[in-house]
């Protein structure tokens, strides 16, 4: 009997060892997203919130390069958060949106439409800056269905190290050093951009093939709705302003949404035409020559858009509660020692 027990836990004893090796090996070989491609740590970053938000945006470069939740808390006391990753499609913001209204029930829902032109999965490594930072859930599980393309494979976002494992050669000091913790990358889910690189010429975008948007993306836009509805949360569209070639919003697609708004009761706000209105300066609010807002053109933006949040859709001023106030205190600091210091 002593026998069989001794040989029970010393298999037992060589499952945890070859597990916990295992689970060594993945942690080292994932990629860290600390020197390059920040991006893949925004969607971790919501976990560690400890207070609840008025405003969640979702979307991709256009809400996470474009709106400072900091200039939302300091101009009119709105909280916010951006749920935000690199080219997250429109099933990657029904299914964070999903997981984002279990856990909170925020006000306002606002979701950035362009990412509405794209019908299908398009990338694999996008995708893992979306997925692998969401914990599981039956949301990070149907995220992963939906968005798999025809060469990946959904154990291999179970264990990653399945994915991963020919990263050994590429192994450096940064996977060593954020082996089990990350800094923060982002302020509330903004990632800022200090850098102008102005807009010197307008290119002539490429002509318009398909003038509908995909039936699977708006699809989801409807799922979001109904979510928010569901929810009792105001959901609001938005086109964050480009003056770019390479995201460029074409009027047709602009027309479906409007109706679309229309047919459902909801606003939508095109900010292109109105970038002169709000103060933009493509030759000083732009890090790479009109295809995304840096930190001067964000905080523009974001203090016209926030007006709006006040005034139109009442959001409260909440920098009398002093729990937010010192959490958002701490917020406001960190954003602005990042900008003072890349300025630097």
């Amino acid at each position: 009997m002593k026998r069989k027990w001794k040989i029970a836990l010393g298999s037992v004893c060589i499952v945890l060892v070859t597990a916990m090796l295992l689970g060594f090996v993945q942690a080292l070989v994932v990629p860290k997203y600390m020197t390059s491609s920040l991006e893949g740590n925004l969607v971790s970053e919501y976990y560690g919130e400890t207070t609840p938000h008025d405003v969640l945006f979702v979307g991709d470069c256009e809400v996470y390069e474009c709106f400072t939740p900091a200039t939302l808390w300091e101009k009119y006391g709105i909280t916010s958060y951006i749920r935000g990753s690199a080219q997250q499609l429109a099933w990657h913001s029904y299914y964070l949106l999903e997981e984002s209204l279990e856990i909170e029930t925020p006000k306002m829902v606002v979701f950035n439409v362009l990412a509405l032109k794209y019908g299908k999965p398009q990338s694999e490594a996008y995708n893992r800056m979306t997925l692998d930072g969401m914990k599981w859930s039956s949301s990070k599980i149907d995220a992963i269905k939906a968005s798999m393309t025809e060469d990946e494979s959904f154990l291999s976002y179970v264990f990653p190290l399945l994915r991963f494992h020919s990263r050994w050669s590429e192994i450096g000091g940064e996977d060593f050093e954020y082996l089990f913790h990350r800094d923060t990358v982002s302020h509330n889910g903004y990632l800022m951009q200090t850098d102008t690189v102005p807009m010197t010429e307008e290119i002539a975008p490429s002509p318009l093939l398909n003038r509908n948007l995909p039936a699977t993306s708006m699809d989801y836009l409807e799922k979001m709705r109904f979510l928010c509805e569901e929810k009792g949360v105001e959901f609001v569209l938005i086109k964050a302003p480009t003056n770019s070639w390479r995201y460029y919003w074409y009027d047709e697609w602009d027309e479906q949404i409007v109706n679309y708004a229309e047919s459902k009761g909801l606003d939508y706000y095109n900010f292109i035409p109105l970038c002169e209105e709000i103060g933009i300066d493509w030759t000083t609010d732009t890090y790479d020559a009109g295809a995304h807002l840096n930190v001067y053109g964000a905080e523009k933006l974001t203090a016209y858009f926030g007006k709006i949040l006040s005034e139109k859709y009442g959001i409260a001023d909440q920098r009398g509660d002093a729990t937010l106030s010192a959490v958002w205190a701490d917020k406001v600091n960190a954003y602005y020692a990042e900008k003072n210091q890349k300025k630097g």
